[in-house]
């Protein structure tokens, strides 16, 4: 499939089907994050994967955005590793995290999964129920399946605003303008 198609297809899927995802897609998928791009090559992501009815179920007593879905990725990022921009020492790893993340989405799409970006979880009790290392900071969970057949796309998926409404050449000038 074309990117754009694909990218346009994509969409937030909130129901899944309680089918699994088979190994070698999961392998695909993780995959997909690993060659992600990050800052400096630095490759700080790291992905917890939740697939067990213990990790499913403890899951479920950290947020209610996980949809059933029969796979979780838990997505961060290792702060020992991730690079920071020398003029405020800015972290890159809540960037890079969010490329892999992306990837990853993208290539379950490109798979026929679904999958949709939770970031509406408290960090502590994530971290908490997960025994994550102090120096992990949790970034996204990504509910990973298969869309159940009622499954369908946010009535606002297709609505986006036009191109220059959000791209500039050159200067900001006209935002500057229109206020």
């Amino acid at each position: 499939m074309d990117f754009l198609e694909l990218a346009k297809a994509r969409y937030s899927v909130r129901k899944f089907s309680q089918q699994q995802v088979e190994p070698d897609k999961l392998d695909r998928i993780l995959e997909a994050g690993r060659l992600a791009p990050t800052a400096a090559n630095a490759q700080p992501q790291r992905i917890l994967v939740l697939n067990s009815e213990a990790s499913l179920s403890k899951l479920k007593t950290c947020t209610t955005y996980h949809f059933n879905a029969p796979l979780v990725l838990l997505i961060g990022y290792d702060t020992t590793a991730s690079w920071k921009r020398p003029y405020d020492n800015n972290d890159s790893g809540y960037v890079d995290a969010s490329i892999v993340t992306t990837h990853i989405m993208l290539e379950a799409a490109n798979l026929g999964l679904g999958s949709t970006w939770v970031g509406h979880f408290d960090p502590a009790v994530i971290r908490n129920a997960f025994a994550l290392p102090p120096t992990i900071v949790p970034v996204a969970l990504l509910p990973i399946g298969y869309p159940d057949k009622a499954s369908v796309p946010n009535p606002n998926h297709d609505k986006r605003y036009e191109k220059d409404k959000t791209i500039f050449y050159n200067t900001f000038a006209a935002i500057s303008a229109s206020e």
